[in-house]
C-alpha cells in the first residue's frame, strides 16, 4: 500500500505542541484557525510557471518576465513588503552575454614532435569571453596538479612551482581526501581561477578525466560548448567575476591532453592512473607550448530578481531576516536530438522549488502572530548560468548582509515519491544542524548523508552564494529512502538525472506527487520558523572551514 504523506497538518500546530507551557486546549484552539499547507496550490503554481507559455523561463527572456510578474503579482496579493530596488519588488540585474564567434576558437599544441592543432568540440571547448572582443595568447605550459590551494587542508598545488606569464594545465576535480562540501568549495573552478590569478598565471588549461567522464561525458559537455556565456555587470559596466588577466582558457579532452605532456617527467597516462586511484599527484614544468585564440560578440540583456518580506513581530528582532530563495530561471529553448519539442519547462527545476516559497510565503503571512524576525523571500534570476542572480544579490543586497541571520534555499526539490529522508546541505557548519534534525523529526523524516559527493551539490546552488557572503545556510535535498517500499527512491532520483535533468521532459507530465511536495515545504518551512523565533541568531561552528573563510 502505498504511503500517502498528510498535507493538512499544522505547522503551527506542531510549533505549540513543541513549546512549553501550551495546554492542549490552548493548543487546539489556536490550530483551528492556524495555516495548513495546500498542495493544490502547489499544484496551481508549478503549472503555471512550466507552462509551454513560458517558453522554458531563460534569463532574460519575455517567458522569464511573464514567470517574474506571476510572483510578484502573488506576493503583492499577499500583502507583502517590496524590498527590491525603488520601493518595488524587482531588483534589476544586468548581464553581458559573450557569445563566441564561430570558427574562432583555436586551440594548438607545439611539442618536440611538432605542431598539434586541435579541433574545436572533438578535442577541447571555450567558451565566450565577457571581458574582450577578442584574445590570443602563446606560452610555455605548467601542470599544477588540480590547481588548489588550501592552508587549512594543507594543500597548496602551486608551491614551489613557477607559473608566471604561464599556461597552468590542471585536472578537473579535486583531492580524494578533502571533505566533500569543503572540497566542493575548493576545487572550484571560481577557486582555482583565483589561485592561478594569483601566482601569475596568463591562461589556464582543464583536462577532462576518465573520474569526470563517469559523471558526464565530454561529449555531454562539449554539446552546450555554442551557448553564450554570462556575466552580471557592476557599476562601472565590469563583468563580475572575470580575470583580464588571463588572455585564454580551454577545457580539453584527455586523449587530445596528451600532446601537452610530450617529453615531460610524466606521462599523462599515469598521472590520469594517479587521479582514478586516488594518489597524490603533485605539479611540474611541461616542455611544451601552447597557442589559444578566440572572438567573441557582446549582446547586455537585463533580468529581475524578485524581493519581497514579512515584517517580524519582535521590535527588537525584527530589523533582522530569514532568507528564503530559489531560483525562478531554467535553460529556455534548445533542440534534444529529433525530438520535436524544443521547451525546456523546468517543471522540477525549480518551478517546483518556486511553487513551495510561495506557498510558504502564503502560510507564513496568514499566520496569526508573525514571526519573531522578519522573512525575506529572494526569487532569483540566472542560476543555471551559474548562480548569479543570487551572486548579485548576495553582493548588491538591499537589506544589510549583517542582518541577514540565515538563508534556506529550495532548488529542485524532486518531489516523485514519498521521501522518507533528506540531505541538508551546509546544515554541518553552524548551528542550523540541530534545527534542522529537529524539524526533520517532527514529520517522520531522517536525516542522511550526501549519496552523491560527486556531483559537487553544495558549491552548484543558490545558497552558496549566501555562503560566500557570510550568511549561515541550508538546502534540502530529498534523500534516497521512500515510504513506500514498492518505490527505489534512489532509482528514482537516478533516472530522472539521466533522463529528464535539463530535458524538455522535465514537465508537468512527469508522476509529481503534490503529497510529497506538501511535506518538502512543511520541513523547510520550520527550518525557516524556528530561526525567525529562537532567541540567537544562527551562527558558524567553532573552527568551521566555511565560516573561518567567509564569516561576517
Amino acid at each position: 500500500m502505498k504511503f500517502k504523506l498528510i498535507a493538512s497538518v499544522s505547522l503551527l500546530t506542531i510549533a505549540f505542541l513543541s513549546a512549553c507551557g501550551q495546554s492542549e486546549k490552548a493548543t487546539t484552539t489556536v490550530a483551528e484557525k492556524a495555516p495548513q499547507v495546500n498542495e493544490n496550490n502547489i499544484r496551481a503554481h508549478i503549472e503555471f510557471l512550466a507552462d509551454d507559455t513560458l517558453l522554458g523561463r531563460d534569463t532574460g527572456s519575455d517567458g522569464y518576465q511573464i514567470a517574474a510578474n506571476y510572483v510578484k503579482s502573488y506576493f503583492k496579493q499577499l500583502g507583502l513588503t517590496p524590498m527590491g530596488e525603488q520601493a518595488g519588488f524587482e531588483q534589476q540585474v544586468t548581464f553581458r552575454k559573450a557569445f563566441l564567434e564561430e570558427n574562432s576558437a583555436k586551440l594548438s599544441v607545439i611539442n618536440s614532435d611538432g605542431e598539434v592543432a586541435l579541433t574545436f568540440k572533438d578535442a577541447f571547448i571555450m567558451s565566450g569571453d565577457s571581458a574582450s572582443t577578442e584574445s590570443a595568447i602563446s606560452a610555455e605550459t605548467v601542470f599544477i596538479g588540480y590547481g588548489v590551494v588550501s592552508e587549512d587542508f594543507g594543500y597548496n598545488d602551486y608551491k614551489d612551482i613557477d607559473v608566471e606569464g604561464k599556461v597552468v594545465v590542471v585536472l578537473t576535480g579535486r583531492p580524494d581526501d578533502l571533505p566533500s562540501e569543503e572540497g566542493a568549495h575548493i576545487g572550484s573552478g571560481s577557486e582555482k581561477l583565483k589561485n592561478a590569478v594569483k601566482n601569475g598565471a596568463v591562461g589556464f588549461i582543464t583536462i577532462h578525466t576518465p573520474k569526470r567522464d563517469a559523471v558526464r561525458t565530454f561529449t555531454k559537455t562539449a554539446s552546450y560548448a555554442d551557448a553564450p556565456r554570462l556575466n552580471w555587470l557592476d557599476k562601472d559596466g565590469i563583468p563580475f567575476g572575470k580575470h583580464p588577466q588571463l588572455k585564454g582558457g580551454a577545457y580539453i579532452s584527455a586523449e587530445s591532453a596528451a600532446a601537452l605532456f610530450v617529453g615531460a617527467e610524466r606521462t599523462l597516462a599515469d598521472i590520469l592512473s594517479d587521479d582514478t586511484n586516488n594518489v597524490a599527484i603533485k605539479g611540474f614544468a611541461l616542455k611544451s607550448t601552447v597557442e589559444m585564440a578566440s572572438k567573441s560578440r557582446h549582446e547586455e540583456i537585463t533580468s529581475p530578481n524578485i524581493i519581497a518580506a514579512i515584517e517580524g513581530s519582535d521590535p527588537s528582532l525584527k530589523d533582522e531576516y530569514v532568507v528564503f530563495s530559489a531560483h525562478l530561471d531554467h535553460i529556455g529553448l534548445s533542440s534534444h536530438g529529433d525530438e520535436e519539442d524544443k521547451i525546456n519547462n523546468g517543471a522540477l527545476d525549480n518551478a517546483s522549488g518556486v511553487a513551495i516559497l510561495l506557498e510558504t510565503a502564503r502560510l507564513l503571512s496568514a499566520m496569526p502572530e508573525k514571526p519573531k524576525r522578519s522573512i525575506l523571500f529572494v526569487v532569483v534570476t540566472a542560476e543555471e548560468k551559474g548562480l548569479l542572480g543570487s551572486s548579485y544579490f548576495a553582493t548588491n543586497p538591499t537589506v544589510p548582509t549583517s542582518k541577514m541571520v540565515a538563508n534556506v534555499n529550495l532548488d529542485m526539490p524532486l518531489i516523485l515519491y514519498p521521501f522518507a529522508d533528506i540531505i541538508a546541505f551546509g546544515s554541518t557548519h553552524s548551528s542550523l544542524g540541530p534545527i534542522v534534525a529537529s524539524a526533520a523529526e517532527k514529520i517522520n523524516l531522517s536525516l542522511s548523508d550526501d549519496p552523491m559527493p560527486e556531483q559537487a551539490l553544495f558549491t552548484r546552488s543558490d545558497h552558496y552564494s549566501f555562503v560566500k557572503a557570510g550568511i549561515p545556510s541550508v538546502f534540502l535535498m530529498t534523500g534516497f529512502k521512500s515510504k513506500d517500499p514498492e518505490i527505489d527512491g534512489g532509482a528514482v532520483f537516478g533516472d530522472f538525472l539521466k533522463n529528464h535533468y535539463h530535458q524538455h521532459s522535465d514537465e508537468i507530465t512527469l508522476p509529481i506527487r503534490y503529497d510529497a511536495a506538501a511535506s518538502f515545504a512543511e520541513v523547510n518551512m520550520m527550518i525557516g520558523l524556528e530561526i525567525a523565533n529562537g532567541d540567537k541568531r544562527p551562527t558558524w561552528n567553532q573552527g568551521d572551514f566555511f565560516g573561518k573563510t567567509f564569516a561576517q
